[in-house]
């Protein structure tokens, strides 16, 4: 038997292999308890289907694969062992956008094969998802690099002009037609290029008015559009592996952008052609803040039976985790009942602040989602806000001019006292004004999260020990 028949044999049952542990790994990393391990068996699958990939290959281009292979992996490798876990949500928008980025490559690499002289026709079935994968990919990748530009503060939370919804319903169309042109009508090289600088600007275009605080949904959605994209190319090719991955990670990311925009309580498509996020004055907020000292703080939380810590994005720029945890560790020992409260959309990512209270220690069952703990801010003594904003703002219940009006908030207003650590006075991420901060029951002590925890800590054990 043919040697490379035998490879080929092997590497097909591979991938089939590599595709079990795709679907197990994205199944464990649904639950803190096993993600890790998911994260392992799924990046140890790849690693199987790239050793396929070789087998399959055989000799031909085996340098360029390498060449390629090396330049993927060694810098990320760097970037990710490095990266602060603030600016997490941006690598994976860049990462996400690359993974788009070669879905398209490869489509544009199988649509110009199919124009060289002499080459067979392609069946109509590869040749439409070559397409359609290419289309879905590119708006992918730009609309990645967008995202990461807007998370990593190198470009406005949004940007809108005049008409700008009929301008992007308009490249869209011309894109669509372009790619139904090349299936029915003829591959044609200058063609192929006028359909992929439409589909790259839609990318842009679609992203550039969509505000901060729809980061989240806009990050998994192009991560479902991705994998989809990337299905669409690996069945162009005929790569089992690819079209499972690819599929999977599609399921996985709609699934989850579904579940985003249900945390927000709006449709996707509102997310994508509406203004949501992106500022608005809502209704003015009588009164103003009141601050507080650490040391009235700390004898508040003193003389607290129930806390509950909401954390937020605030709290991952000031890597202030550990300390917070430290802070809870103090409360929980003199004998407070102290949970932690997370909104499904808080921070700049999907899981963000379950990523950050893992890194910092949290066991997974102080940690609670929205809808259980929402029940037990009415009986909460003091609430503690951590650099959270939107997702605690009262408004969102009671303001109809609100531009978060109907997104659900975790109640932070029903506690007894709340205490909110933030460096200033400035709006979140949605460019709002929040109208916790100037309740009655609110008291606001300006700090950065770290210095703030570690005061905290300080003046707590300043009071127990003069109590003994």
């Amino acid at each position: 038997m043919d040697v490379q028949i035998i490879l080929n044999f092997i590497a097909k049952a591979s991938y089939l292999l590599a595709a079990g542990l795709f679907i197990l790994g994205i199944k464990r990393m649904s639950s803190p308890v096993t993600a890790r391990k998911g994260i392992v068996q799924a990046g140890i699958g790849m690693v199987i289907a790239t050793l396929a990939t070789f087998a399959i290959t055989g000799s031909h281009n085996i340098g360029l694969i390498v060449a390629g292979t090396a330049i993927g992996v060694i810098p990320t490798w760097v970037w990710g062992k490095k990266v602060a876990m603030t600016d997490m949500p941006q690598m994976v928008a860049l990462f996400n956008g690359m993974g788009g980025g070669s879905a398209a490559a490869i489509g544009a690499s199988e649509l110009l094969k199919f124009t060289q002289p002499g080459a067979p026709p392609p069946p109509l079935a590869t040749l439409a998802l070559a397409v359609i994968g290419s289309l879905i990919g590119s708006i992918s990748m730009t609309g990645s690099i967008i995202a990461w530009a807007k998370l990593d503060g190198r470009m406005d939370k949004r940007f809108t002009f005049s008409g700008q919804q009929a301008v992007n319903f308009l490249v869209l169309a011309a894109a669509v037609l372009a790619g139904l042109a090349l299936v029915a009508w003829k591959l044609d090289a200058s063609l192929i290029i006028v359909f992929f600088l439409l589909a790259l600007s839609f990318g842009v275009l679609m992203t550039l008015p969509i505000g901060g605080a729809d980061m989240p949904v806009v990050i998994s959605l192009y991560n479902a559009l991705t994998g989809l994209a990337v299905a669409f190319e690996g069945y162009a090719m005929g790569i089992e592996a690819l079209i499972v991955a690819g599929m999977v990670v599609g399921a996985a990311g709609t699934f989850l952008t579904q579940l985003m925009a249900k945390a927000m309580n709006r449709p996707i498509s509102n997310v994508l052609f509406s203004n949501f996020g992106g500022g608005g004055s809502g209704e003015a907020i009588a009164g103003s803040q009141k601050p507080i000292e650490a040391s009235d703080a700390a004898s508040l939380l003193y003389m607290a039976e129930k806390v509950i810590i909401v954390p937020g994005y605030g709290m991952a720029v000031a890597q202030a985790q550990h300390k917070i945890w430290e802070l809870s560790q103090a409360l929980i020992k003199a004998g407070k009942d102290v949970k932690f409260a997370i909104h499904p959309v808080a921070g700049r990512m999907p899981g963000h602040m379950n990523v950050l209270l893992a890194e910092a220690g949290v066991p997974y069952d102080l940690i609670a989602d929205m809808d259980d703990i929402n029940p037990e801010f009415k009986t909460c003594d003091v609430a503690i806000v951590i650099g959270a904003n939107d997702v605690v703002n009262p408004a969102a219940k009671t303001d109809k001019s609100s531009p978060i009006f109907g997104m659900p908030i975790l109640n932070v207003v029903d506690a007894r006292q709340v205490i909110v650590i933030k460096r200033g006075k400035g709006t979140g991420f949605a460019g709002i004004e929040n109208a916790l901060f100037y309740q009655d029951n609110t008291h606001m002590l300006y700090a950065d999260g770290k210095e703030a925890a570690n005061r905290l800590i300080t003046e707590l054990k300043a009071i127990d020990g003069g109590g003994h």
